[in-house]
């Protein structure tokens, strides 16, 4: 698989007692500048929501940047629904770890 695949995880947050129905996703992309960006993109499902990038020096710094809202967001009750990630990606592997640490 291609180093310039896009790799992303979608979480989601869902509470009809409350009318909340929230999505977060994170990717890991790299620019034309050679650096690497953690985008992060949340808002209410079904609408457009928010975009923010965060700018890195390299893979491994955005990786860490990553876990750190993952675990974030996990707190806040944010819930895994899908990633197009191959299995043998090491982007994919890293977060199938930091999933099985969560508590």
């Amino acid at each position: 698989m291609s180093e310039l695949t896009v790799q992303y995880l979608v979480l989601e947050r869902r509470n009809p007692a409350r009318n909340m129905a929230r999505f977060y996703v994170l990717t890991i992309e790299p620019t034309l500048f050679g650096d690497t960006a953690l985008v992060r993109e949340w808002g209410r499902l079904g609408q457009r929501g928010r975009r923010r990038l965060d700018l890195f020096a390299g893979r491994v710094q955005a990786t860490e940047a990553l876990e750190t809202w993952l675990v974030r967001k996990a707190r806040r009750g944010y819930v895994r629904q899908n990633s197009t990630a191959s299995v043998n990606h090491p982007a994919h592997r890293d977060i199938a770890r930091l999933e099985r640490d969560l508590p």
